[in-house]
């Protein structure tokens, strides 16, 4: 049980790491999102706290993959969220079509790594 919350830890701070790092390029670099220093610090604590988990203990095998999709659904949703905030940047549709499906595959994956 102590592996599995460790896992779904890692799953989360890589969803938070996606959704900051996005959040801060979108602040530093989009003239429509205005300027805000939260998600600068949101980003170096979850890489921070990241980096901790590396050093304390290994990923187990295939964790690294759902990890990685994990930090590519956060930028997703970040993406579409402020899209639906500030329609000047663009439609939404790819983010939330791309989001949904990558949402079904982790479940997928997950589901087949702790319940076969």
């Amino acid at each position: 049980m102590k592996a599995f919350n460790q896992e779904r830890s890692t799953l989360v701070l890589a969803l938070l790491a996606g959704l900051s790092i996005n959040g801060a390029c979108s602040a530093l670099f989009s003239p429509a999102v205005p300027f805000s220093i939260f998600p600068l610090i949101s980003l170096i604590l979850t890489v921070w706290g990241l980096h901790q988990r590396y050093l304390r203990c290994a990923m187990a095998a295939g964790l690294p993959g759902i990890a990685a999709s994990c930090f590519v659904l956060g930028v997703l949703i970040y993406s579409a969220v402020v899209r639906v905030q500030y329609p000047d940047i663009g439609s939404n549709f790819l983010p939330s079509v791309l989001s949904v499906a990558l949402l079904f595959w982790i479940g997928f994956r997950l589901r087949a790594r702790y319940w076969p």
